[in-house]
Formats: C-alpha cells, sequence, structure tokens
C-alpha cells in the first residue's frame, strides 16, 4: 500500500453526541481507509447538555478507551472526529486543531459566532482540512436536487418549503432541546441551512419564529420556523418535534419559474429508494419538459460517504468543497434563524459546481 493511500489513524473524540454512535459506526465499515484507535469518553469529563434518553449500548465495546490527554497527545493520529454534546464541540475542535489534526467536528458550532471564528482562523492558518458533520451533505438524492437548482433547471427560484420534523419528543428530549437558547433550530436546522446555502447562497434577510408543541412545557422551543428571503424567493424552514409521522414524513419542496422539485422523504435507510420528483414546464439543457421521477438506491450509511470524502480532503485528492466562508456563513445563519444574532450577510457565493 503506497504512503499516499495507507490507512488514517482516527480516534473518536466523544460518545454522546446524537451523531456519535453513527459515526463510530461508518468508521468501522471504512477499514481500508481508516484504522480507528479507538474513542473517548465524554461521559466521564463533561456534563453539558446531552440527549440521556439517546445513549447507546455496546457500541464502543470493540474499541479503546483513551483520555482526552491521552487522545491529543497521540503522535501519529492523522484525524479526529469530534462527537462530544454540541455545547463542546467547539472547545475540544480547537484543542484538535492547536496540534495541527484534521477534523470532522460535528454540529451546531456553538451559541456564538466568535468561538467558532477563532476555530476557522486557526484551522485556516495551520492549512487544516475541517468537515463540519451536516447529515445531508454525502446524500446522492440530494446532490442531484442542489444541482437542478444551481443549473436553473426549474428555473428561479421563488418558493421552498423545507423540514425537519419529527416524532421523537418525550420528557427527556423536551429538557434537552430547552437547554439551548436556540430551541430545536439550533440543533437542527442547521442541516437544511447547510444545503440551501450551498444551492442558493445567502438570503438578504432571516426572521424567526419560536413556539412550542401543544401539551409540551412553554417555552420549549421544540416548534420553530425561519423564513429566508432572497430577492424574489422565499424559503421557510421548519423544525418541530411533533410530528406523530417521525421522519418518514419530511418534505422539501422547490418551486421555480420552470417547474418544480418534490422530495420526501429526503432519506431513508429501509431498503427503499429515494424519490425525486421533478416537473419541468419546458425543455432545459439537461432534461426534457414534464413530469420525471428520479430514484436513489438507498443509503446503506448515512455518514460513511461524508468520511469517505474526508479521507480524500486529508490525503489530498480533492478539494474541500465546503469552505470556511461557507461554514461559517451557515453558522451565522443558524444562529439568525435560532433568533440569538441579527442576521448580516457575509458575502459568501456557492459554487457552481
Amino acid at each position: 500500500m503506497s504512503e499516499q493511500k495507507r490507512r488514517l489513524k482516527v480516534i473518536q473524540a466523544g460518545t454522546t453526541h446524537e451523531h456519535a454512535s453513527g459515526k463510530f459506526y461508518a468508521l468501522e465499515l471504512l477499514p481500508e481507509t481508516y484504522e480507528l484507535l479507538g474513542y473517548v469518553d465524554d461521559l466521564e469529563i463533561m456534563d453539558t447538555p446531552r440527549r440521556y434518553d439517546f445513549l447507546p449500548v455496546g457500541v464502543y465495546e470493540t474499541g479503546k478507551r483513551f483520555t482526552m490527554e491521552e487522545a491529543l497527545a497521540c503522535p501519529d493520529l492523522d484525524v479526529a472526529v469530534i462527537e462530544v454534546p454540541n455545547l463542546e464541540l467547539v472547545k475540544v475542535g480547537m484543542r484538535f486543531a492547536e496540534k495541527g489534526v484534521p477534523m470532522h467536528l460535528d454540529k451546531p458550532a456553538g451559541e456564538n459566532v466568535e468561538d467558532y471564528e477563532a476555530l476557522l482562523d486557526v484551522c485556516r492558518k495551520k492549512n487544516l482540512p475541517l468537515q463540519m458533520g451536516y447529515m445531508y451533505r454525502g446524500n446522492p438524492a440530494l446532490r442531484f436536487v442542489r444541482e437542478m437548482i444551481r443549473e436553473k433547471v426549474v428555473g428561479e427560484i421563488f418558493d421552498a418549503s423545507l423540514d425537519m420534523n419529527h416524532g421523537c419528543g418525550n420528557e427527556f428530549y423536551h429538557k434537552y432541546i430547552a437547554s439551548f437558547k436556540g430551541g430545536i433550530m439550533f440543533n437542527l436546522g442547521c442541516h437544511l441551512i447547510d444545503f440551501v446555502f450551498s444551492a442558493m447562497g445567502e438570503p438578504e434577510k432571516i426572521t424567526p419564529f419560536a413556539s412550542s408543541v401543544p401539551g409540551h412545557p412553554r417555552g420549549t422551543g421544540d416548534n420553530m420556523l425561519a423564513v429566508l428571503e432572497y430577492p424574489n424567493a422565499f424559503v421557510k424552514i421548519t423544525v418541530c418535534s411533533g410530528d406523530s409521522g417521525r421522519t418518514e414524513h419530511r418534505r422539501w419542496i422547490f418551486a421555480g419559474t420552470n417547474g418544480y422539485i418534490h422530495v420526501s422523504p429526503p432519506e431513508r435507510y429501509d431498503g427503499e429508494p429515494v424519490v425525486v420528483e421533478l416537473s419541468l414546464k419546458q425543455d432545459s439543457k439537461l432534461i426534457p419538459r414534464g413530469k420525471h421521477l428520479f430514484r436513489f438506491p438507498p443509503q446503506k450509511d448515512r455518514y460513511a460517504p461524508m468520511l469517505q470524502e474526508f479521507a480524500q480532503i486529508v490525503r489530498g485528492e480533492k478539494k474541500n468543497p465546503y469552505t470556511y466562508e461557507h461554514d461559517l456563513s451557515v453558522h451565522k445563519a443558524t444562529l439568525a434563524a435560532s433568533g440569538l444574532i441579527p442576521w448580516k450577510k457575509t458575502g459568501f457565493a456557492p459554487k457552481s459546481k
């Protein structure tokens, strides 16, 4: 095996982020790409908001347990996957960045802008690869949708609705979401904002709305809406934990001057394909007029494609398609959509391809 293609040594720092067990499993699915050295158990060192009803059992039994100090001191560490609780992500990420370790950093990037900007500054100065854990980035169906928008196959978008709703709410989850100043939009809306920004760029204005699901404690912030205003378009993002249909009812719709795109649900793991419905009024340069159904094979794993791409970025085989500027813009927009800061455009513009 060549030096360029050698397996990357990786430690997962954190076990209780909502995506932590899935990331550890995904790393185990990529034995030719990663040498999984082990993990850091954050239950022993952190006492910040986490989903106590969501902690996995038996996931890390095959891995070696490191202390955080041992992980940071590992002399031949190529990559760190940061999966600590949400409010600890940037702080832990900074410790690895200062050591010069490339990172996959889960979401969201903290409740303020300054700490995340400081982390990005260190990554820029050290030219460190940083991949944010927005979960739809590796989704083939949604990559197709993004290109249909970017290439204006459906014309100019004037109206869009995307939701991140689910039915996971319970007593533990209510308290968990209420622990964040930005509620459920902060926790989950970032995934949708990341996609919209990669497809359409920054909006002119962001207006947040916050409420609670009927019957849930007042002020929980588990029923939220954000409206992103573009010069000729409105994009509505909804995030709610009161949907009795759970995740299979999630729906994304984009309406343009030449047709529309409809995806529901945007991902699935039940063996059925993700179906993208595309309807065009007139022929585009890529697709003829009429209604089309594009079926994408079900994903075997949500995170493995992202981590495979990250390995290519770390090895220098490809350029990161998401820049530091993109990630900072998404974070600022997430905070604005959560009602934590006013929105101001940063000047970020997505790449055409």
